[in-house]
């Protein structure tokens, strides 16, 4: 079986975006146990579906990762993809200028520390430049989300991303054809593997906040292993649904100065 994982913080908060570091060092020890193969997004795509291997993605761009994550994957040799949002880069994760119910308000990487974790080998690629719903977005405002954000990571780092990742998950067939346009790859945020037939802007990924159980990664691969994503990702469905109508209410009503937000 062959999966793309991803974190998001490396913190001890306790939120649902949050893995503990030390939980993240017991992770980081079973995928360099020889159970998988870790390798970078663009292999992973090429490799047959009954492979035993994964890609490793952190999303949002958090400080974190350069203090707790970064240090475990370079001293096990690991790559990994790192998404960014490239107009919130190097202030906090409160989208649109809103802190989300549960989520801790976190400091999120500047340009000059995420040059440094290029030239240390960690891929970068898009996650917007807003954080925005794709979902919704149509025509220039949708373009300028994805192909902005691209430009951006070009004129800081000196690089074109190859790879985006749709913040919330959410997407439609207008935010693929722009991705698609913009990208060699895109990743959702599905609880399952990846298989030959998904297209190459819609990859699946396991949040591995469903994985702070070493006995659950155990067992990899397995029937087991696949119906306790099913589950997850049955259940996950229409809390997503609601917490998506409620965060476009949000967004969509003018705060006390009657602006909407940015």
């Amino acid at each position: 079986m062959k999966a793309i994982l991803t974190w998001h913080s490396i913190d001890a908060s306790g939120s649902v975006i949050s893995t503990p570091p030390e939980v993240f060092a017991a992770q980081v020890d079973w995928l360099t146990s020889g159970r998988v193969r870790v390798v970078s997004l663009p292999n992973l795509v090429a490799l047959p579906e009954q492979d035993d291997a994964v890609a490793l993605t952190f999303d949002d761009g958090f400080a974190n990762f350069a203090t707790h994550a970064a240090p475990r994957l370079f001293d096990r040799g690991l790559a990994a993809t790192l998404f960014v949002v490239t107009d919130r880069v190097g202030l906090t994760n409160d989208w649109g200028g809103y802190p989300e119910a549960g989520i801790p308000s976190l400091p999120l990487l500047g340009w000059s520390e995420l040059g440094h974790l290029v030239e240390a080998g960690v891929d970068v690629g898009s996650h917007s430049r807003s954080h925005a719903d794709l979902g919704i977005l149509q025509g220039p405002k949708l373009a300028d989300e994805v192909a902005g954000s691209a430009e951006r990571i070009v004129a800081e780092l000196g690089q074109r991303p190859r790879v985006f990742a749709y913040p919330y998950g959410t997407v439609s067939d207008a935010a693929t054809h722009e991705v698609e346009r913009v990208f060699e790859w895109a990743c959702l945020a599905d609880l399952r593997a990846v298989r030959s037939t998904d297209h190459r802007t819609r990859l699946p990924r396991i949040d591995m906040y469903y994985l702070r159980n070493l006995r659950t990664l155990d067992a990899w691969g397995s029937v087991t292993f696949q119906a306790y994503f099913a589950i997850r990702q049955a259940l996950r469905g229409p809390r997503q649904r609601l917490r998506t109508t409620l965060r476009r209410r949000r967004m969509a009503r003018p705060p006390a100065g009657g602006k909407s937000p940015a």
